[in-house]
């Protein structure tokens, strides 16, 4: 099978790198794996020495962004500190929502159990606020647009679970962690079940848009991240069936 890349990249400059990372790679340094492949550490053999801005958890895929000097990282930092970024990602999950827009602020506590996850608390919990939006329901999977306005560890994935609904293949959050399968929503499907090989089997969370002024023009950007092969089978064989497309709207 061919070795998946750790990353592509989106863009570049003397300032700022945008990357595309896979699913599985970690952003930077864990306290509880300190020798788990990093994006960083991969990066930097490319791009040499960058700094962390923000974080993407390591199941997810998607777009993250480097500042390549001190300068930029001062900016950059500000920037997500400031809530001057807007972030965009895609997700599909489990069942049908009722509802188009969900605006969800419930207070969050990460570590807060002994699973390490993150969990609601509306009494130490911090403040967290995001907007999501549905792109589509496809039998029993829903394309799901979510727009974090805060920063906390698994923000998108327990708002959801609050709420009733789950990532697919989510290992902490998910009761159902069960790959996604052709079988499993084709009609008539005529292949081997046996040997039918998944069309995902990672967290369906992706990072897929960042808007950010450039830290030294001050340029608004926008960079999007096309989702990774496996996801991307998944929404096509979606679409081909049900016609609902959760990149629609960018085309």
């Amino acid at each position: 099978m061919k070795q998946i890349a750790d990353f592509t990249t989106v863009y570049s400059d003397d300032d700022i790198v945008v990357l595309n990372k896979r699913s599985g790679l970690l952003v930077a340094a864990d306290r509880y794996d300190a020798d788990a492949p990093r994006l960083d550490v991969e990066a930097e053999k490319e791009f040499g020495t960058l700094f962390a801005v923000h974080r993407i958890d390591k199941d997810t895929s998607g777009l993250v962004i480097y500042a390549r000097n001190a300068e930029s990282h001062k900016a950059l930092s500000m920037a997500f500190e400031n809530r001057q970024v807007q972030k965009t990602y895609h997700c599909l999950v489990h069942g049908r929502p009722m509802w188009d827009d969900l605006h969800v602020t419930l207070p969050l506590q990460p570590d807060g159990d002994d699973r390490h996850r993150t969990v609601v608390n509306k009494k130490f919990g911090k403040p967290s606020v995001t907007d999501f939006k549905l792109l589509g329901s496809c039998s029993e999977y829903s394309w799901i647009e979510a727009k974090p306005h805060t920063g906390r560890t698994h923000q998108i994935r327990v708002h959801l679970h609050a709420n009733g609904y789950d990532i697919v293949c989510d290992p902490l959050y998910s009761g159902n962690q069960k790959p996604v399968r052709l079988s499993d929503f084709k009609r008539r499907y005529n292949g081997d079940v046996e040997e039918e090989r998944p069309l995902l089997s990672r967290l369906a969370l992706h990072a897929y848009k960042l808007e950010v002024a450039h830290p030294k023009t001050g340029e608004l950007m926008t960079f999007t991240a096309p989702y990774q092969k496996d996801m991307d089978a998944l929404r096509k064989q979606l679409l081909k069936i049900f016609k609902v497309d959760p990149l629609a709207e960018e085309n």
